[in-house]
């Protein structure tokens, strides 16, 4: 028996200075994983959290 796809999933947001920038001061790309309601955010998110790498708060996408 199959079970429901329920209405929140998780999601994992990727920091896009660390992404597109390779001379930052160390390797690794920081993300954050959260939840979010299919039904009332239908495209990707987009929130500004802190970077430890950039060490300062950046924008963040939703990935994959």
């Amino acid at each position: 028996m199959a079970g429901k796809k329920g209405v929140r999933i998780i999601v994992t947001l990727e920091c896009t200075e660390c992404r597109s920038n390779n001379n930052k001061r160390s390797p690794g790309v920081s993300r954050y994983t959260t939840m979010k309601n299919r039904r009332n955010t239908t495209g990707r998110m987009e929130l500004k959290k802190f970077c430890t790498h950039c060490n300062s708060h950046t924008v963040h996408k939703e990935i994959k």
